[in-house]
């Protein structure tokens, strides 16, 4: 009697298993294949893991109920860096494996798109009575754009009613566009012209896209390391080829989306999470197929499944957003190097500020450190100063010196960006008269004012309430905002300058879609204006008419408990301080400060990146932090922190294994957050393998272990905060 055929199987679920079916006789399977399976009384999509498996002995599998294609949803190279992945950061395959595919895919949907409907006019004029005035509209745009899609012109503001009801009328009708199977064709731009320092680093880069190579491209803001980006796909991408071009903000992408598009056409596509779901499908479809397209995307396009990707570019690879926050706790850097390597490609690491993994990869000898430190054009490097504030009066944060340095910015018909990493009104309000301060109920922070709706808020747990005007527990109305958020400033600017536009750029006033691309337009017209904005404004923006960046308060990083934190700082500075004089103008930054004699700011006012880097290295290596170590956080989160502690404790006797450090358990800096108290467990470790040994029996130990209801822990591999 022939032995049945059995196959193992990934669910989408929090399970640090796998599970075997029955293959029924009619079915060939092959790894990375969707299937439909039973699993308790409901049917689940799963993916082939492996096939031919040895069931334990006395077990009765139920059968694989279908295949949902032919062809495996992840091809070999995808599947080999989701396996990795789970492994090294912890988390179970399952859900690594379905990160790959788009929502659509993991509930289910067949791998196929919808046929769009193609409109065209049957007439050149349209009889509608006079007040149809939207039927008109539309009328004329099918008219003007013949095979106009109905999902475009949804797009536009039309409702399917109103299509219909042009059909029934034979106004429009649909019709098979006759050029459907032709492809887009590449823009006929050459690749861009670079200046003598952009060829020097140019010519560094390396030549073959069929090795496997890490390259650190090493360029100060405003050196043109896109227009390098650019050259390189143009000149090294073969017409059948894919590339992936990382960038750390969905915010980023219109603008990195408009200057690739000139260059490439059609054959950009992007991927970030503002996409529907038909969106996301039909990129992916794309991808899988093989369509020889550049993909723009945000950190989950690390793990698409490529079948030619000859080409990976990280910008900005030095920012946190390529770390994922929660559930698979990956980081789209590391995971892009990590696939370079599977490809067989090269990969491009870029930044103004190098995280300090990647600056020691490079002094390693890991990564080939290419240097551009020159500005494109005519622009020259902004000069720095630090302005003390100390016994200096300021109106909401900004020092009298400040203000008038944005007063004469803008007599000359330039733009100003004022710097606040605080978003809101005001961090904190306060009563003068008892001293009470509106904490979040949920959490060990306090709310946020933002005036504008009259809300407090936490920015951690996303609690809300009405703001009071007077004090909750004295009843005083000597309740007050304290300190500064981007709304006050906003608000003290338009009062210094009412005939100045005042342009806010937060997650707040960008939640709309489609915001950011209006602010961009405003500010790229070049009209006198003063931006106000967070981080957000420090990514990679360019604004050629921009010549003073004004930072309220640089002192955050310097006192941090987190071991990263002057790194950050340091960044955030200089990339915001990177958004001054990028076009034909000198540009000036004013750093206000309260620690004018820390050496770390007077070394930012030199604007030598790769001292600081280095000085920054020699400090971690000395107290044997990351990158000299490897370092991993265990969580804990339960009703009270004696549960949290309690947990942490019975594990720590498991990790006293030679090589390994371990530091706590300890209550997490904001200790409560959402009603759910945290406290970590730090490991470092000289040997990266054993550490990641030790990580695999803690979570084995803790999935057999049946815990409380309301515990909940989780692993952090290579951690980006520590608090």
């Amino acid at each position: 009697m022939t032995q049945p055929q059995t196959a193992r199987i990934a669910l989408n679920r929090p399970l640090r298993r796998l599970f075997d079916y029955l293959v029924p006789g009619h079915l060939e399977l092959t790894p990375g294949q969707r299937v439909k399976v039973p699993f308790g009384r409901q049917t689940l999509t799963g993916l082939v893991v492996k096939t031919n498996t040895q069931p334990p002995e006395g077990i009765t599998l139920k059968p694989i109920s279908e295949t949902l294609e032919s062809w495996p949803a992840l091809p070999d190279n995808t599947f080999q860096l989701l396996t990795w992945a789970s492994t090294y950061y912890q988390h179970p395959l399952g859900e690594c494996l379905f990160t790959a595919l788009p929502p659509a895919l993991r509930r289910g949907r067949a791998a196929e798109l919808k046929k769009d409907e193609h409109w065209y006019a049957n007439a050149t004029d349209a009889a509608l009575p006079a007040n149809a005035h939207r039927q008109a509209a539309l009328f004329n745009i099918v008219r003007t754009t013949p095979g106009i899609t109905s999902s475009a012109l949804v797009h536009a503001g039309y409702s399917r009613a109103q299509i219909r009801a042009l059909e029934q009328k034979e106004l429009i009708a649909q019709r098979i566009p006759e050029n459907s199977k032709l492809a887009a064709p590449e823009a006929a731009f050459p690749a861009p012209e670079l200046s003598e320092a952009q060829t020097q680093a140019a010519k560094q880069l390396p030549s073959d896209t069929k090795t496997f190579s890490a390259s650190l491209l090493f360029g100060i803001t405003g050196s043109g390391k896109t227009e390098i980006y650019l050259h390189y796909l143009k000149t090294r991408l073969q017409p059948d080829e894919q590339a992936l071009v990382l960038v750390p903000e969905i915010n980023l992408t219109p603008q990195t989306l408009a200057r690739f598009r000139r260059y490439f056409g059609n054959r950009i596509q992007v991927w970030h999470s503002a996409l529907n779901d038909s969106e996301r499908l039909s990129t992916w479809l794309k991808i899988r197929n093989g369509e020889p397209i550049i993909l723009i995307g945000t950190r989950s396009a690390a793990l698409l499944p490529f079948i030619h990707l000859r080409t990976i570019i990280v910008d900005e690879e030095h920012d946190s957003s390529y770390k994922q926050g929660e559930g698979f706790r990956y980081s789209g850097r590391d995971v892009a190097v990590y696939r370079a390597h599977l490809n067989q490609c090269p990969v491009i690491l870029g930044s103004a500020t190098p995280s300090l993994e990647s600056w020691h990869n490079a002094n390693l000898g890991k990564y080939n450190l290419v240097r551009l430190e020159e500005r494109a054009g005519n622009a020259k490097p902004p000069e720095l100063t630090l302005l003390d504030i100390r016994s200096r009066p300021l109106e909401a944060g900004l020092s009298r010196p400040a203000l008038t340095a944005i007063k004469e910015t803008l007599k000359r018909g330039q733009q100003a960006l004022v710097f606040v990493n605080r978003r809101g009104f005001a961090p904190i309000m306060m009563c003068f008269d008892c001293g009470h301060m509106e904490e979040c109920p949920r959490c060990d922070t306090r709310l946020t004012y933002h005036r504008r709706d009259r809300a407090m808020r936490c920015h951690h747990c996303d609690f809300q309430m009405a703001a009071s005007a007077t004090c909750p527990k004295c009843q005083s109305e000597n309740f007050k905002p304290v300190g500064q958020g981007t709304e006050r400033t906003e608000e003290t600017l338009a009062e210094q300058f009412p005939d100045t536009p005042i342009v806010r750029v937060d997650r707040d006033s960008t939640q709309r879609k489609g915001s950011i691309q209006a602010i961009l337009k405003q500010v790229n017209s070049g009209e006198p204006c003063i931006l106000v904005g967070t981080q957000m404004l420090a990514k990679g923006h360019d604004f050629p008419n921009v010549t003073l960046v004004t930072v309220l308060n640089a002192d955050g990083g310097l006192f941090s408990v987190d071991f990263r934190a002057p790194e950050q700082m340091i960044q955030t500075l200089l990339q915001v301080s990177g958004r001054a004089g990028r076009g034909d103008k000198p540009g000036k930054v004013l750093i206000q400060t309260c620690h004018s004699d820390h050496p770390l700011l007077n070394a930012l006012c030199q604007g030598n990146y790769p001292a600081i880097a280095d000085q920054l290295l020699a400090e971690r290596e000395a107290g044997q932090l990351p990158p000299f170590r490897a370092m991993a956080i265990l969580r804990a989160e339960a009703d009270t922190m004696q549960n949290s502690l309690q947990l942490l404790d019975t594990l720590k006797p498991m990790a006293n294994v030679p090589g390994i450090e371990t530091w706590g358990p300890l209550p997490a800096v904001i200790a409560r957050k959402a009603d759910r108290h945290r406290a970590q467990l730090i490991f470092v470790s000289d040997n990266r393998k054993q550490l990641n040994r030790l990580l695999a029996c803690l979570c084995q130990h803790l999935d057999q272990t049946r815990l409380p209801s309301n515990t909940k822990w989780m692993v952090d591999v290579d951690p980006q905060e520590t608090g």
